[in-house]
């Protein structure tokens, strides 16, 4: 009975299919996601053949029953490269924005919490140095110095992306530390590390989440970039930035060979962004009582 009247003025929340309705191109990036997350998991399984496997005798063939994809120059089958290059680049997304995630995290805590010299030494002089140069001129020379790798590539751009989150877990820090339900836990003798990882820390996951969304795409991106450049994962593994490489030289005799990564590349950014822009309205309260979520 007290269960009743206690919830009786509780409205209940939406279920998945209003929210779906609400926001449809979320609908579209989660299945996407999910789509490509399936791809990378089950490749070896989906994939119709080796990704690696040469061909030269059916060379540069186009889609058929046998290549849904087709081939590309040295008689690879593409949908298979296709999939295993899905693996690559979500398991520089996740790598990537986590690293970046947990350095940003801990340099712009201390920054935002500490204030004076520490906040001085991070936000003034290292994050500023690492603004002064463009994020992706920094991964290609670091690539370049440490020779190409996935560990290489993640790290590279990890160096390059951990800025953002620090600035942003820093105004975060600053304005939350302010707060009354702060004042009081210091005042009741809680320390530092409490303070931050039980009172500041979860107030501050909403913009995170949001901003750790929106840098996966722009890490498949930039991955992408590296490999088309020559500087991601060697060959023979298959990566959609390679093959857009290998592709160049036959974009007018054999368009597949560059439509079916490119496609793949857009429709994962487009997920991770379609996903993150639902994030950044769902959290928000503000828009959250605007559009009765």
């Amino acid at each position: 009975m007290g269960t009743s009247v206690a919830n009786a003025g509780v409205a209940p929340g939406p279920s998945m299919v209003e929210i779906a309705k609400r926001q449809p191109l979320a609908a579209v990036g989660v299945a996407l996601l999910v789509l490509f997350a399936m791809c990378a998991v089950f490749a070896p399984w989906l994939a119709p053949q080796d990704p690696a496997q040469l061909d030269l005798t059916g060379r540069l063939m186009g889609p058929s029953w046998a290549h849904w994809f087709g081939t590309d120059e040295l008689g690879r089958d593409i949908l298979s490269r296709t999939l295993f290059g899905a693996r690559i680049s979500l398991v520089v997304a996740v790598s990537v924005v986590g690293l970046s995630l947990a350095v940003g995290l801990v340099a712009g805590g201390l920054a935002g919490f500490y204030g004076g010299w520490t906040d001085t030494v991070v936000n003034i002089y290292v994050t500023n140095a690492f603004l002064a140069l463009p994020g992706i001129l920094l991964a290609i020379a670091f690539v370049a110095f440490m020779g190409p790798g996935l560990g290489n590539v993640i790290l590279a751009l990890a160096i390059s992306g951990w800025v953002g989150y620090a600035r942003l877990v820093r105004a975060q820090v600053m304005a939350v530390k302010e707060r009354e339900f702060v004042e009081a836990a210091r005042a009741l003798g809680a320390t530092d590390l409490r303070i931050m990882t039980r009172h500041i820390l979860p107030n501050i996951l909403q913009p995170l989440i949001v901003q750790a969304a929106i840098g996966m795409a722009g890490a498949v991106l930039a991955e992408a970039t590296l490999s088309f450049l020559g500087l991601g994962v060697p060959p023979p593994a298959a990566s959609w930035g390679s093959m857009l490489n290998d592709a160049r030289s036959h974009l007018f005799d054999s368009p597949h060979l560059v439509f079916f990564p490119a496609m793949a590349v857009m429709l994962c950014v487009l997920s991770f962004n379609f996903i993150g822009d639902a994030l950044r309205d769902y959290l928000d309260p503000r828009t959250r009582l605007g559009a009765g979520l």
